[in-house]
């Protein structure tokens, strides 16, 4: 019997391996997991700036906007020079990107990455000039600057070079410091409302029902990505309390059928609720070996004959017996891959047979090829 790969409930990967009857239901988790409260989430920033430092790895004269950028900062000092006359290879013109976190206050440190906009080599060792980060509603909320650190190498000799990673790229550790809060209202108005990571119309009334079990009736299901929540008036100057009690709530997440299949590596992935109707499956191949060999034909001694060169070939034809099971109707998805076991198929074969019983509407679930 050909080993398949299989991977089950849970993400349970499988190679020819059977488990015991899983229930059609999923695990139980927290509703911290599966939610967020919304207003409560991160910001980009994204800043221009120059690292300067750069042992001749930095821009050449072809990058105008470094050369730009460095007449400019040096009119900011007073002092004038002209762009003919700059070679900016010690210098990268690059972007800063940053991510602040949600209740950030002001003097917070950041981590910032530094990706070269124009053709340098590497920014190893280079230090970042103070440079303003912005949102994307054009205020500053931080300010970078410092020494830029890679991951990556690079060297070269005689027209050989050689690479790792992306010495373009870098990053400075508590780079930036928080120069403004977003201030985050939470439970303004006397309510919070859960977004579910993914929406479903069962999850979200079942995370309803588990709030109001606990806390009465206050939450009701909007739609199925959100939950309102009306905050009690004993939890009404304790707000995180009340957020923490309702997250630490344990929840069964409902889920669609799914079978996820890679055409590449013959990985499956079921769902537990996977179910099929009653159908029956035939597999058969038929295979044609054809075969060759030379013959050399040498002539007589002292004849006038020539060496003749002859090609035989000699073809096969088998037919593999057709195997056939009948699949009773059943929700065990044990008795699914068991099935497809027994008339020996491959993880490829596998997939042709579910994208075939999904035609004859014999298996009720979603196929994603990826």
């Amino acid at each position: 019997m050909k080993k398949i790969i299989a991977a089950l409930i849970s993400g349970l990967l499988l190679t020819g391996v059977y488990l015991p009857a899983a229930s059609a239901d999923s695990a139980i988790t927290r509703i911290k997991d599966i939610s967020k409260v919304q207003g409560v989430r991160s910001n980009q920033l994204m800043g221009y700036g120059l690292v300067v430092g750069l042992n001749g790895t930095g821009d050449s004269n072809k990058s105008t906007e470094t050369i730009q950028s460095v007449v400019n900062m040096l009119r900011a000092y007073g002092i004038s020079i002209s762009s003919a006359s700059l070679k900016p290879k010690n210098v990268a013109a690059v972007m800063v990107t940053a991510t602040l976190p949600p209740f950030s206050r002001e003097g917070d440190m950041l981590d910032v990455t530094v990706s070269s906009m124009g053709d340098a080599k590497s920014v190893q060792g280079g230090t970042l000039l103070q440079t303003p980060l912005r949102a994307g509603n054009g205020n500053v909320y931080a300010v970078a600057q410092g020494a830029v650190s890679t991951g990556g190498f690079m060297t070269g000799s005689g027209g050989q070079g050689t690479q790792k990673n992306f010495p373009t790229v870098g990053l400075s550790a508590n780079g930036a410091i928080v120069e403004r809060t977003v201030e985050d209202d939470l439970g303004t108005g006397g309510r919070i409302s859960l977004s579910l990571a993914k929406a479903d119309f069962t999850t979200a009334a079942r995370v309803a029902a588990a709030v109001n079990s606990q806390f009465g009736n206050i939450a009701r299901a909007a739609n199925p990505g959100r939950v309102d929540v009306n905050i009690p008036s004993a939890y009404r100057n304790s707000v995180v309390n009340f957020v923490a009690s309702i997250e630490d709530l344990p929840i069964m997440p409902d889920n669609v059928a799914k079978v996820v299949m890679n055409e590449r590596t013959g990985t499956i992935v079921m769902g537990g609720n996977v179910s099929v109707d009653e159908c029956a499956i035939t597999q058969g191949g038929l295979t044609i070996k054809v075969t060759s060999d030379t013959a050399v034909a040498q002539p007589y001694p002292y004849s006038y004959g020539t060496t003749m060169v002859a090609r035989n070939s000699e073809e096969e034809v088998s037919e593999t017996p057709a195997k056939s099971i009948v699949l009773p109707a059943t929700t065990s998805i044990n008795d699914i891959i068991g099935a497809l076991n027994a008339v020996g198929a491959t993880p490829r074969d596998i997939i042709s047979i579910l994208q075939a019983m999904k035609a004859a509407g014999a298996i009720h679930a979603e196929l994603e090829i990826i």
